[in-house]
């Protein structure tokens, strides 16, 4: 017998797991510049630092948004 609906793809991570793991991935980018900065703040280099730090910080928001997107379930129709 032959199935009308055939099994969903076998996926071991969902897209709200592939989001929650990126954004802890740019935390810890986030903490690991932040302390170089804090360790050579003088140095030619903590200019750049705190430039990628920004754009771990903003990459970070947008996953954060991103992940509540999915979290959020759809809403209902309302009923009248």
């Amino acid at each position: 017998m032959l199935k009308i609906v055939p099994d969903p793809p076998h996926n071991p991570h969902s897209l709200e797991d592939t989001l929650i793991q990126a954004t802890e991935y740019a935390l810890c980018a986030l903490t690991v510049a932040h302390h170089a900065v804090q360790l050579k703040p003088k140095s030619p280099a903590a200019v750049l630092m705190m430039a990628s730090m920004h754009e771990m910080e903003s990459l970070r928001v947008l996953l954060e948004a991103a992940l509540i997107q999915v979290q959020v379930p759809a809403q209902a129709p309302t009923l009248h």
